[in-house]
């Protein structure tokens, strides 16, 4: 099953950021790209923006990436709902953030002015587990076993 999930992640492009900030949750619309194993998921935003100061103190998100686009109302039986759990890292090596940010104007040319803000920073949500409901009834939950990368936990 986790390698249907990882299909999914990286089929799609477009996510729900999911953030807190005390009790109040807040949502975003996220242009994504993805690491092969589907570990890491990065995304571009402003460090002034509401999501990234909730980021930066509760680094726990939620990420939601759905199909409801491919099964058209009545109904959308066949949609799946892929929820994601993760935590937000700020990448302090240049290769990498250079890397992710060409990778993210390759999918995204929609993002470039935002790349080249001076407050735009690229987050990095490392995915501690996945939830992926196909349908009402069928659900498969995978648990990502914590790894100590090379920028750190």
């Amino acid at each position: 099953m986790y390698e249907k999930i990882k299909e999914l992640v990286r089929k799609k492009d477009m996510c729900v950021l999911a953030t807190v900030s005390g009790d109040l949750p807040h949502c975003s619309l996220m242009a994504y790209v993805t690491d092969e194993e589907c570990r890491e998921i990065y995304m571009v935003t402003l460090r002034e923006s509401t999501k990234f100061k909730n980021l930066t103190l509760n680094p726990r998100v939620s990420l939601l990436i759905d199909t409801r686009e491919e099964h058209p109302a009545p109904g959308r039986s066949g949609a799946s709902a892929l929820t994601i759990s993760g935590r937000f890292n700020r990448i302090g090596d240049k290769g990498i953030l250079d890397s992710v940010r060409k990778r993210l104007l390759e999918r995204h040319a929609q993002v470039k002015e935002l790349l080249d803000h001076p407050d735009a920073e690229i987050i990095r949500i490392r995915t501690a587990s996945f939830l992926l409901l196909q349908g009402v009834h069928e659900a498969h939950f995978v648990e990502v076993k914590e790894e100590v990368g090379e920028d750190g936990p």
